[in-house]
């Protein structure tokens, strides 16, 4: 039987960018927000921030909470904070400290418009409460309603 294993995610904006951490996993590349799982006795909202350090090598401070979400195989949770950092602060990639050297996935971390990320990464987005900040809900609302074969 699979452990539950809740995880907190950070959406951090600049402008028209998301922060996105990229990785190379299975032989596949993809982008996602900087996050992982919550540890024992930690909550969600310090796991955001120690995700987004480890991934990003930056702090923040959490504006609000964005979304909750259920995995699909229903073995945790999954929570989004709105976090802001200083302008001062430069991203960079992090490691996974659960992962040997060689082990590592993340390849990168990069500020990304919408237009530059891939559908199904977007998709994510999406559900994890990008449509709850205002200037990216403006966004949404111009975006056509139509249905691709």
């Amino acid at each position: 039987m699979q452990m539950r294993r809740d995880r907190a995610q950070a959406m951090v904006i600049r402008k028209d960018s998301i922060l996105m951490v990229k990785h190379r996993l299975g032989g596949r590349t993809f982008y996602c927000l900087p996050g992982g799982g919550v540890e024992k006795d930690e909550t969600y909202e310090q796991a955001a921030l120690r995700e987004l350090e480890e991934e990003s090598c930056v702090k923040g401070k959490i504006v609000r909470k964005l979304s909750v979400q259920f995995k699909p195989d229903n073995k945790g949770e999954v929570h989004t904070y709105l976090i802001e950092i200083s302008d001062e602060e430069v991203p960079k990639p992090g490691t996974d400290p659960e992962l040997s050297k060689e082990e590592q996935t993340i390849i990168g971390v990069e500020w990304l418009t919408l237009d530059k990320i891939g559908e199904v990464d977007r998709a994510y987005l999406w559900a994890s409460g990008l449509n709850r900040i205002d200037s990216f809900h403006k966004e949404l609302l111009k975006m056509e309603n139509k249905i691709y074969k």
